[in-house]
């Protein structure tokens, strides 16, 4: 942790739980884990509360289903609508990546409606109150996921201090027309006097090869060549790395018994993990609301929770979007981002809703 105060860190986890099953992902695991777990919270919620613990299926339902289809037509209509509305089969593509929370918010909210319209004995506010809750620790687990996906980063942090995401670079490198064996990224500490402290740090990429029927000089043109190529031609490269354009690679081959290890010093773009931001917010927030339900539970003014949770999260998440990379083009000419202007109503309608229940005050004990 003091490495990460300090200095920087080289992140390049695979996205895959398990080598050689790439299905499946630790975005989809926890993603699906924060729905199975705030499950069992609103089951413990509805048995405290003297309510029906099966319509918590019912519910889930309405929830998983908000969530999806309005994470993926938020993220359509707000950020790309052209490319999606001329390709509409797109939209289905989930698997491709494109949701976004606001959108999901908002479906969320509606979904929440209707089910409180169908369910006798449970008004809209209870019903949101407390599905706000696990609402922001779910949202800390995929903020975790997008950051073992090395997705949604932040911009430069121009200091030595911040995450390189390395991945995408060793998923080019794999594809380079030697045998590799593997691939690991890695912060040199030999390389300490490289820092200049502008946020642009040394990083190393180690390649095992397998001999096969190369030579040591016929590799070491071959890898010059592409290596260089893919450390300085790709956009994720050109994000993520900082290696110079014009000068020779600097790179080591050594012969082991088994094949050749390749060893590239390059240079890496200290960023703004803030996916670690994001995450670490919404799971305080989540620990603030389960300790105001549990401290009053039934007392709480309806509204308050998700008041609180709209003016938090999404003030929060306005925040955090100084530091994040632009996602689409169309925000490069925007003041603020597309992500900013739409927690903007939300922390509005958050103020109002807690303006409201202050008003109304703790409910008094029942005696």
């Amino acid at each position: 942790m003091l490495d990460f105060i300090l200095n920087y860190v080289v992140w390049d986890p695979s996205p895959a739980v398990f080598s050689g099953f790439e299905r499946l992902r630790w975005y989809s695991l926890l993603f699906a884990l924060g729905f199975i777990i705030s499950q069992q919270f609103m089951v413990y919620f509805f048995r405290k509360e003297g309510q029906d613990e099966n319509l918590v299926d019912k519910l889930t339902i309405y929830m998983v289903l908000a969530t999806i289809i309005g994470a993926r037509l938020g993220h359509v209509l707000f950020y790309e609508p052209e490319k999606y509305l001329s390709n509409p089969i797109d939209i289905l593509k989930v698997w491709e990546g494109g949701l976004a929370s606001h959108g999901a918010a908002i479906a969320i909210l509606f979904a929440l409606w209707l089910y409180s319209k169908r369910t006798p004995g449970q008004s809209y506010l209870w019903v949101v109150d407390r599905i706000v809750i696990v609402t922001a620790m779910t949202g800390a687990m995929i903020r975790v996921g997008n950051l073992m996906n090395s997705e949604i980063g932040g911009k430069d942090t121009g200091t030595d201090s911040g995450f390189v995401f390395a991945y995408d670079t060793e998923d080019i490198l794999n594809t380079l027309k030697v045998p590799i064996e593997s691939i690991e990224a890695y912060k040199p500490e030999d390389r300490s006097g490289e820092l200049q402290g502008n946020g642009v740090v040394p990083v190393n990429f180690d390649l095992k090869i397998n001999k096969g029927n190369f030579s040591k000089e016929d590799l070491s043109s071959i890898l010059e060549r592409d290596i260089k190529y893919a450390l300085t031609q790709f956009s994720s490269s050109k994000e993520y790395l900082a290696e110079p354009v014009e000068s020779p690679l600097n790179f080591e081959i050594s012969e082991q018994p088994d094949g050749y290890l390749v060893t590239v010093k390059t240079f890496g773009r200290a960023k703004y993990p803030t996916q670690i931001y994001e995450a670490a917010s919404y799971f305080v927030i989540f620990l603030v609301l389960l300790g105001l339900w549990a401290k009053y539970k039934a007392r709480l003014p309806e509204g308050l929770l998700l008041g609180l949770f709209l003016i938090s999260v999404f003030g929060m998440r306005f925040v955090w979007e100084f530091l994040k990379e632009v996602q689409v083009d169309f925000e490069q000419s925007m003041q603020f981002n597309m992500g900013q202007l739409l927690s903007i109503p939300l922390v509005i309608i958050g103020v109002i809703l807690v303006a409201r229940a202050l008003k109304n005050g703790i409910k008094p004990e029942k005696s």
